[in-house]
């Protein structure tokens, strides 16, 4: 049989990978099931993505390896699917094989029916046990037949039947709050109704179980590996606001600085790994994400607005400076993701020994630099090589209690940073992937508005500006732009190259898109951010939705899986389901809608099961609970945007705002194109700014301490 390549099309860079492969790969189509029992022959689903380190290895070793390919071609049909491309695919087969093995990961490998089936799994097989498996299965599908058919439609009925099980996600939940979860008397909720009361008590009893997880020593929470909790901290920081608990503050703030100072953090080019192999954030997982780094990016600005802390202002700006420099696209959007490897090494671009410190250095600035990054000749990872890390200050005999010393500030250390920066630019860097997620794209639009406006740094809400047009003239259905369309959005998941590709958008797509464009309208003050984000949320209501207020992940005329996905726990990234009820908070508080309103109250109705079961899966449901808890305060900035005067309330209301607070800014006259405008005027001729509840206002002020004031009241 001739092989035919059916990957070199493909606008994924993962599948695109794989497309010199000696293997006859096939992209997830009908046609390759129709293939499959055309021939007679079970299915081979491979499922990775293109920074995964482990994924290159199986394919350096089976996949490039003819005899391997030569097993998997007479007696498998093989699929090869990008897991960020397809992330519903993902999710099914996922939940086979942890549901088989016990565990999971990338790459994951599914032996199934040509009815998608599946009856074995696994992920990682060196090449000798894979040839073996493919033997077995090969000789069990001809030997065996029922047996094995049988396996798969019995695991394939679990799996749907699993999916099917109703989850309570009713607007008052009649769920039993712990003892220990008592909200305390200064954390009494705005919604004084009594399902505010019972979501501020599964907030405080989510904070505890988060303490008693906590690292004291390191940060973070468990063990090796560490995963930064992103959305957690998000709800960390909102929760100190809202209730004023010093330990949700604490470890908010030191699971941050040990990040930013440990080698999960790149200290020479900004940037957070995927995840730390050790418990102390030494050694990272190399691998650089895109959402990652979006989520870190607010998170370190929002612990710098609340703090001061220097360190958290640094790495959000060094955060954003890495996404622009290094994973912008020349279409205007975000690329997704640097692999691990380069040179076929993982880690090799990263690691540095006292011999290359000195070679880039000199000796005596090297020795200064291996004392700050504790480079050492032992190393701290393979072969005798070391991960920059940004040791504490009491460590290096300068100033104590964790505060920047002014040797960290040194000229001295940023010529050996710059000097070291230039040095590792003559080195291979890892590849990277430049498909465009339209999720995490959103998630870099807000973040890089809210910092460029908080830390006055303009060039990023340019670059956000360039990403959110991309994905409205890209991504999004040019139907979406007209008026009582409502539901008709549509939104493709990814793009590469200034083309759209073939996936259709899921929920995670709609509604962080949603919030990215809501995050910017609140930067610049366009009107059409909004409206795009509300035909991405209507069209979340009327395709997403499970009829019982919560979400599915893929929309009603989707691709049909083995079950339909869903899934309200975060993972790498948030969940679709609480971040369509964060958007839909924030969309109902900035124009009045009820019925978004109602929708993001209804979602919100099963975080209490969650928060106090499963804490560090909820973080994003957790965080726009304390949104919903705080109103969500909304802030009317009435003036010209070009104004100086109108420029300080505009950033004192970004700055001082009580958790998932809404900002409206514009001029006076005319039509107020954002609801939360409308009515609102200067004040004696200066701009004014109005907080309000539900469009109901206090009266407006005009100096940026009298809105600080202001805002301190509402918090309280």
């Amino acid at each position: 049989m001739d092989r035919v390549n059916r990957l070199t099309s493909a606008t994924s860079p993962y599948l695109l990978q794989h497309a010199g492969n000696p293997v006859d790969w096939w992209p997830w189509c009908p046609e390759a099931f129709e293939q499959a029992r055309r021939r007679d022959v079970p299915v081979l689903l491979s499922v990775g993505y293109s920074a995964c380190h482990w994924c290159h290895v199986m394919a350096h070793e089976s996949f490039e390896d003819r005899a391997t390919a030569r097993l998997m071609n007479e007696n498998l049909v093989s699929i090869k699917v990008d897991r960020e491309e397809r992330p519903d695919i993902d999710a099914v087969y996922m939940t086979a094989t942890q549901a088989m093995t016990g565990q999971g990961g990338w790459p994951m490998t599914v032996f199934m029916t040509a009815a998608g089936e599946p009856f074995f799994c696994g992920t990682y097989f060196p090449r000798e046990h894979f040839q073996r498996l493919v033997s077995a299965v090969a000789r069990t599908w001809r030997e065996e037949r029922d047996r094995i058919t049988g396996q798969g439609h019995q695991i394939a009925a679990a799996l749907a039947q699993r999916a099917a099980a109703p989850l309570n996600n009713t607007a008052t939940p009649p769920f039993a709050t712990p003892a220990s979860g008592a909200a305390p008397a200064d954390a009494a909720p705005q919604d004084a109704s009594p399902f505010g009361g019972q979501l501020s008590a599964a907030l405080s009893a989510g904070a505890a179980a988060l303490e008693r997880d906590f690292d004291q020593a390191r940060g973070g929470f468990g063990d090796a590996p560490k995963f930064p909790p992103s959305m957690v901290l998000e709800f960390l920081l909102r929760h100190h606001e809202r209730a004023a608990t010093p330990a949700a503050l604490h470890m908010a703030r030191t699971t941050a600085e040990a990040m930013a100072r440990g080698g999960i953090y790149d200290q020479l080019g900004g940037g957070f790994a995927r995840y730390s192999v050790d418990g102390a954030w030494v050694v990272p997982h190399f691998e650089k994400m895109l959402y990652d780094n979006a989520l870190l990016a607010r998170v370190y600005a929002h612990l710098w607005r609340h703090t001061g802390s220097e360190l958290a202002r640094r790495v959000a700006a060094e955060t954003c400076d890495w996404m622009i420099r290094e994973l912008r696209t020349s279409e205007g959007g975000f690329a997704s993701a640097f692999d691990a490897d380069s040179e076929g090494e993982e880690g090799r671009f990263y690691v540095w020994t006292p011999d290359q410190l000195a070679d880039a250095l000199g000796p005596d600035d090297a020795e200064f630099a291996a004392q700050v990054f504790g480079v050492t000749a032992e190393g701290t990872f393979e072969h005798g090589r070391s991960v920059l890390q940004y040791r504490r200050d009491e460590d290096l005999g300068g100033d104590p209690g964790g505060r920047p010393a002014a040797l960290a500030q040194s000229e001295r250390l940023r010529a050996i940073r710059s000097a070291l920066f230039s040095a590792r630019s003559a080195r291979v860097p890892p590849g990277r992937d430049d498909k465009v997620v339209a999720a995490w794209n959103g998630l870099a639009v807000a973040a890089l508005a809210e910092n460029g406006l908080l830390l006055d740094r303009p060039e990023f809400v340019t670059a956000a500006e360039g990403a959110a047009r991309l994905l409205a003239e890209l991504h999004l259905d040019p139907t979406s732009r007209q008026p009582g369309r409502e539901g008709a959005a549509r939104l493709a998941r990814t793009s590469r190259d200034g083309v759209a590709g073939l996936s259709a958008g899921v929920l995670e797509d709609y509604a962080c898109t949603a919030e990215g464009f809501l995050a910017l309208s609140a930067v610049t003050g366009e009107a059409r951010w909004v409206r795009l984000a509300g035909a991405l949320l209507d069209s979340a209501l009327a395709r997403f939705g499970d009829g019982s207020g919560g979400f599915y992940d893929t929309a009603d005329d989707a691709e049909r899986l083995l079950y339909r996905p869903q899934d309200p726990a975060d993972n790498a990234t948030p969940s679709g389901w609480f971040a369509v009820a964060q958007a839909l908070l924030s969309y109902g508080a900035l124009t009045g809608s009820q019925r978004h309103k109602e929708a993001a109250q209804t979602a919100l109705g099963l975080v209490p099961a969650l928060a106090s079961r499963f804490p560090r899966a909820a973080g994003w449901g957790m965080a726009a609970a304390e949104a919903y808890l705080s109103g969500p305060a909304e802030i009317a900035i009435v003036g010209d945007p070009g104004d100086a005067r109108t420029a300080a309330l505009h950033r004192t209301a970004l700055s001082a705002a009580p958790p998932g607070a809404v900002i409206a800014v514009g001029p006076p006259d005319g039509e107020a194109r954002i609801p939360l405008l409308a009515g609102r005027g200067l004040v004696g001729g200066a701009p004014a700014a109005y907080v309000c509840r539900d469009f109901t206002c206090r009266a407006p002020v005009i100096t940026p301490e009298e809105l600080r004031s202001v805002l301190r009241a509402e918090a309280s």
